[in-house]
């Protein structure tokens, strides 16, 4: 009978010092632990970005650099982040044994016709929603800023860690249009014939990030 009247005693005290505590059965400690969210830089050396447009009568393609950013996770899950894109460093791969026509192509990609590079050198992405689709897929939605024009845009990531290493992959799959770059466009222009250049494009995304570490431990928000 004492030993019940304890128990009951101990029990009773712990409801009336953290009520929250008795109610769902967690503790404030295990809830923050949850909340607690690991930031990752992105290594833009490591980091490799390919992009790739089409045209009636082919297609060029060729890395562009990121030239910072970072993800988040919260616990195993992706949470956020930002990518900026350095659209000085945009060049043609397929077009690397002609030099003329690849400086040809890049100076125009970079003209006012498309990215406006001088007025705008730099891309940006900001993650506003993920939906976990499977295991560690999820479909990540944000808002793409290209020539100081936003859009949102959606496309599937699959990312994992390994230690203090995230990687992430995804295609985005862009349209021109919306960021109102006009040249060849269907959307803007008729009896254009085979100088048609298609307003989708695709960013080829394949990042690696490292948790920061700058304090003691990986630092979270």
């Amino acid at each position: 009978m004492y030993k019940q009247i304890l128990v009951g005693f101990v029990a009773l005290s712990v409801a009336i010092s953290n009520p929250a505590a008795a109610r769902d059965g967690v503790s404030d400690n295990a809830k923050k632990s949850v909340a607690k969210t690991t930031t990752y830089n992105i290594d833009t050396d490591k980091s490799v970005l390919t992009w790739n447009g089409k045209k009636v009568t082919g297609e060029h393609g060729g890395p562009v650099k990121a030239e910072k950013g970072y993800l988040t996770l919260s616990g195993n899950q992706l949470k956020g982040g930002v990518v900026s894109i350095d659209l000085r460093t945009i060049t043609s791969t397929d077009l690397k044994d002609n030099k003329e026509y690849h400086d040809k192509l890049i100076n125009h990609l970079k003209s006012d016709d498309f990215f406006s590079v001088a007025k705008h050198p730099v891309a940006t992405f900001k993650i506003t929603k993920v939906k976990a689709t499977a295991g560690n897929v999820a479909d990540v939605t944000g808002d793409l800023t290209i020539k100081g024009i936003t859009n949102p845009i959606t496309f599937p990531v699959t990312y994992s860690v390994a230690g203090n290493t995230l990687t992430a992959s995804g295609k985005a799959t862009i349209n021109r249009a919306k960021f109102d770059i006009k040249y060849g466009s269907k959307s803007f222009f008729d009896n254009l014939g085979d100088k048609v250049i298609y307003d989708d494009f695709t960013v080829d995304m394949n990042i690696v990030a490292t948790a920061d570490n700058a304090a003691s431990g990986v630092k979270t928000k």
